[in-house]
C-alpha cells in the first residue's frame, strides 16, 4: 500500500450508512471516509421513528430468537447477529452516553424518549471519528475502476474512492446504482401497514382495541398466515402490532393479489370455542331476564360486544332466555371466527418498510462485501431484509453497517 490515506465512501446518511461510517473510521483510523446524504438533513428516519422516540432495537438477546422477527434476511443474520446483536448495540449507544430503557413490550428507547438524542449521538460519534459528511450530495452514478470506484454527485462533482459502501436504503436511485454494479434486486413492495376494511361491524368503533386477538390471513390459494397480540380498530380498518406482524409476513402475497383479501378474527383466542360455548350457556342459564347487549360476560370492549350481538341478529331488547340456538352460533362464529373484507393497505404513520432489495445471496454476510462486485460493501434496507415493528429494523441496520465498517477499511488488495 501507498502512504496516501485509504478512501472510504459511503452512500447513505441513514441508520446503516453512519454506523458503518462511524465503525470503519474507529476500526481503520488510517482510512479516509466520506459519507455522501442526498438529503439536506441526514439520519431523517432515525428522527421520526418510533413518533419522535426512536426505537432502537428490542431486547431481545439470543440470535436465534431474534432472527425469528424477520419475515425475510432471519436466515442470512443469523451469523450476523453472533458477532453484532442487541445487546451490542445497547452497549455500544451506552458507550457513547446514551443509556436505552426496555419498554414492555421489548422495544427500546433511548431514556430522554426523543429520537434527537440518538441522532445527536451518531451525529458527534462520526465527528469524533473524523467522517467527513456532506449534506446534500445527490449521486448520480458510480462506476467500478480498475484501482476502486468513481463517483457522479449532482452536476459536475466526481469523487473516487478505493472502498464503496452503499447504504441507501429503500431509495429506487440505491437500487439502480447497485442493479449496475451487478446485483440483481427483489421487487420492492411496502411491509409494515395497516389494513383497509370498511364493515358494518367496524363503523364509529375506531380507537376500540383488544390486548390479544388472532388473526388468520386468507388470499385465494396461498398458505394461510396466523399472527397473535394487539389489536387496534381504525377509523380505515384495523391496526395495532398484529395487523403490522401480518403485513410484513403477507408483505408478498398481499402485495400479489392487489391488498384483496380474507381476514378471519378470534377475539378471544385465549378461550376454547368449547369453553366459550359453555361460558355462554352457563349466562343464559343464570341471568335469563338480563339484556344480552348490555351484558357483556367475556373480555372485549363493552362496544364491540354491543356492535357484534347487533350483527348477528339481537336486539337491545333480547334477553338471554330468548338466545336461539342458531342464533348462538352465530355469536360464536363472530367472537370466534369473525370474516372481515381487506380492500387495500394503509400507511404506519411515516415508519415505511419494504421488503425487497438486492440478493441476499449475492453478499457475504461475514463482511456484507458484495459476491458480484469487489470492494463494494451493502448494509440496512437496501438489502432484501426486513423485520416486523419493534425495532428490529433498526437492529438489522446497525448490524449490518457495523459488520460492513469492520471490513471495508482492511489493507487487502482489491481486483
Amino acid at each position: 500500500m501507498s502512504s496516501d490515506p485509504f478512501r472510504v465512501t459511503v452512500i447513505g446518511g441513514g441508520a446503516a450508512g453512519f454506523f458503518g461510517a462511524i465503525a470503519c473510521a474507529v476500526a481503520h483510523p488510517q482510512s479516509r471516509v466520506t459519507l455522501l446524504e442526498a438529503a439536506r438533513q441526514p439520519l431523517a428516519k432515525v428522527r421520526i421513528s418510533g413518533g419522535g422516540r426512536c426505537n432502537v432495537t428490542h431486547a431481545c438477546f439470543d440470535p436465534a430468537l431474534l432472527v425469528q422477527n424477520y419475515p425475510r434476511g432471519g436466515k442470512a443474520l443469523r451469523g450476523a447477529f453472533s458477532r453484532f446483536q442487541a445487546q451490542d448495540t445497547v452497549a455500544w449507544f451506552e458507550s457513547h452516553g446514551v443509556k436505552l430503557k426496555t419498554e414492555a413490550d421489548g422495544r427500546m428507547f433511548p431514556v430522554t424518549d426523543d429520537s434527537a438524542t440518538i441522532v445527536n449521538c451518531l451525529m458527534q460519534a462520526a465527528k469524533d471519528a473524523g467522517v467527513k459528511i456532506w449534506q446534500g450530495a445527490a449521486v448520480k452514478s458510480v462506476t467500478r475502476k480498475e484501482d476502486g470506484f468513481r463517483i457522479d454527485v449532482k452536476a459536475t462533482e466526481v469523487l473516487h474512492c478505493d472502498r464503496l459502501l452503499l447504504a441507501t436504503g429503500s431509495s429506487p436511485q440505491g437500487y439502480a446504482i447497485a442493479r449496475d454494479l451487478g446485483h440483481t434486486i427483489a421487487t420492492p413492495v411496502p411491509s409494515l401497514f395497516t389494513f383497509n376494511i370498511a364493515d358494518p361491524r367496524l363503523h364509529d368503533l375506531a380507537g376500540i382495541s383488544v390486548p390479544t386477538a388472532h388473526l388468520r390471513l386468507q388470499t385465494g390459494d396461498k398458505p394461510d398466515l396466523e399472527q397473535t397480540g394487539p389489536l387496534l380498530v381504525t377509523h380505515w380498518g384495523m391496526s395495532g402490532p398484529a395487523v403490522l406482524k401480518l403485513s410484513a409476513w403477507g408483505a408478498r402475497v398481499l402485495h400479489d393479489s392487489h391488498y384483496q383479501a380474507t381476514l378471519l378474527i378470534n377475539w378471544l383466542p385465549q378461550t376454547k370455542p368449547d369453553a366459550l360455548r359453555q361460558q355462554l350457556l352457563a349466562v343464559k342459564s343464570q341471568l335469563p331476564r338480563r339484556a344480552i347487549a348490555t351484558s357483556c360476560p367475556v373480555l372485549i370492549p363493552r362496544r364491540l360486544w354491543e356492535r357484534l350481538t347487533s350483527y348477528v341478529g339481537i336486539t337491545a331488547e333480547t334477553r338471554w332466555a330468548e338466545l336461539s340456538h342458531k342464533t348462538l352460533n352465530l355469536l360464536l362464529q363472530e367472537l370466534t371466527r369473525g370474516q372481515y373484507t381487506i380492500r387495500g393497505k394503509g400507511a404506519f404513520k411515516e415508519e415505511f418498510v419494504t421488503c425487497g432489495g438486492v440478493n441476499l445471496k449475492e453478499v457475504d454476510f461475514k463482511t456484507m462485501e458484495s459476491r458480484c462486485c469487489p470492494g463494494l460493501y451493502l448494509a440496512g434496507e437496501i438489502l432484501d431484509i426486513d423485520g416486523v415493528t419493534g425495532g428490529f429494523n433498526f437492529q438489522s441496520a446497525w448490524t449490518t453497517g457495523w459488520l460492513a465498517g469492520q471490513a471495508i477499511g482492511e489493507l487487502k488488495s482489491v481486483p
